[in-house]
């Protein structure tokens, strides 16, 4: 049901992927992801459409995270590249097409834009209960219960002691106690009418009725004749809400409001199991495309702990960080890490995955793992470390570390010199960790 509710706008999509791709005209004349009048004739010449069609199906496509705009080009988001391999893929993007409903259907302009934010506001309770009603409900009840909860929003604003606001560029939680990740999206505030109706004012049967068409119109439910039902996939869109809200509700560390970096160092502490808990409670609060892109940021950092516990939260994403784990693989710092990431991604086992790694790269790795060992572990787990290293012998490795280049290689080797329990062996690591350091 999800793949034919986005078939048009899968084939504007793969139409821009092929007519705007590298070399090819831009996609856009504003900057602003809006299609350019000359691209829209051309595709609907090509497909067979209207240019109104194909705008309305590339504006769908856009939500859906179909396609991704930079600027004046375009370019197939990751759902698009999986759209025939992976059913989760499609999914996804009808999720991310429901979850804003409200911006694929043009808002009334006749309401002050509080009058239309109370409503988004509102409707994911009205979601709810046609869930729980499991079939058609009269649009009177709904309008009742919207009523109700415009009432309760109101009210809040109104009794609730001001509380200054949380810095806007960080992740909080306002109002509903949601992630501000998991609330309703909201119109953007276009330009109103002088005589636009106050929200105090507007009558709600209007705004309920575009709400309901809204809806309707990303397939979450069906609309007519004084009723409204959802639709399977609505139902569906529902729980899996539900259930990304008692995700991040269960947050067993209290990380959730942190940013990557801050979670990570968070997790560092906890066992695995219970670090993939978090990991999920944090990323059921973000959308997926920011969350990758802050981990792999926070996975450029200096910490190579946060390093390879970034690859970790990675692992829980899965798919959907598959084309950004891709750019990395020019990164030294980064390649070794994403090369298992992929292997394991592609289906090799984990303990086999390594042997995907050059020498070079393996021996790269081993050091950035001695370096988070030798910040916060015990001086019997950097010793123990050095059973993992793909050399046979201590000087072999010794020799190829001081050939690798590691920025962090002296440091490991005083460290694993100082802790090493063999007098000879420790002599050996502290000459080596002296070469590198003089050059020789």
């Amino acid at each position: 049901m999800a793949r034919s509710v986005l078939a048009a706008a899968a084939r504007v999509a793969r139409w821009a992927d092929a007519a705007l791709g590298p070399g090819g005209d831009s996609a856009t004349a504003d900057g602003k992801a809006t299609l350019s009048g000359a691209t829209a004739e051309r595709a609907a010449r090509a497909l067979g459409l209207t240019p109104a069609q194909v705008r309305a199906d590339w504006d769908t496509a856009r939500l859906a995270g179909l396609i991704e705009v930079h600027g004046d080009s375009a370019r197939p988001g990751w759902r698009l590249r999986a759209w025939d391999r992976d059913d989760s893929a499609v999914l996804r993007g009808w999720v991310a097409l429901c979850d804003a409903w409200s911006l694929a259907h043009p808002e009334p302009e006749e309401y002050e834009a509080a009058a239309v934010a109370e409503v988004v506001t509102a409707m994911p309770q009205v979601l709810s209960f046609l869930q729980l009603s499991a079939g058609p409900v009269p649009v009177p009840q709904l309008l009742d219960l919207l009523q109700q909860r415009v009432t309760e929003l109101r009210t809040e604003r109104c009794e609730v002691d001001y509380v200054p606001q949380s810095d806007p560029a960080q992740p909080g939680t306002h109002g509903s106690g949601l992630p501000r990740e998991l609330r309703p999206k909201v119109p953007l505030q276009r330009p109103r009418p002088a005589s636009a109706v106050p929200a105090a004012d507007a009558p709600l049967e209007p705004l309920l009725d575009w709400a309901l068409c809204a809806l309707a119109s990303v397939g979450a439910l069906t609309y007519g004749d004084g009723q409204a039902t959802l639709t399977p996939l609505g139902s569906w869109a529902v729980w899996v809400k539900l259930e990304q809200i008692c995700v991040a509700a269960q947050s067993p560390a209290g990380n959730i409001e942190q940013g990557a970096e801050d979670m990570l160092r968070g997790c560092a502490q906890l066992r695995p199991n219970a670090a993939r808990d978090e990991y999920r409670a944090w990323l059921a609060a973000r959308p997926v495309g920011s969350a990758v892109t802050e981990l792999i940021d926070a996975a450029r950092g200096e910490d190579a702990l946060l390093r390879g516990l970034a690859f970790e939260a990675l692992r829980v994403v899965g798919a959907p960080a598959e084309p950004e784990v891709r750019t990395v693989l020019d990164e030294p710092t980064l390649r070794p890490y994403a090369l298992l990431w992929l292997a394991e991604h592609d289906g090799a086992d984990p303990e086999d995955a390594h042997e995907v790694l050059t020498r070079e790269e393996a021996t790269w790795l081993w050091v950035d793992t001695a370096a988070a060992v030798a910040d916060h572990g015990e001086a019997p787990l950097l010793v123990r470390h050095l059973e993992s290293a793909v050399q046979p012998t201590v000087p072999a490795l010794l020799t190829e570390v001081r050939a690798v280049g590691h920025p962090r290689t002296v440091q490991v080797l005083v460290a694993l010199a100082a802790a090493h329990p063999d007098p000879a062996l420790a002599k050996a690591v502290r000459r080596a960790a002296f070469q590198v350091h003089t050059g020789g």
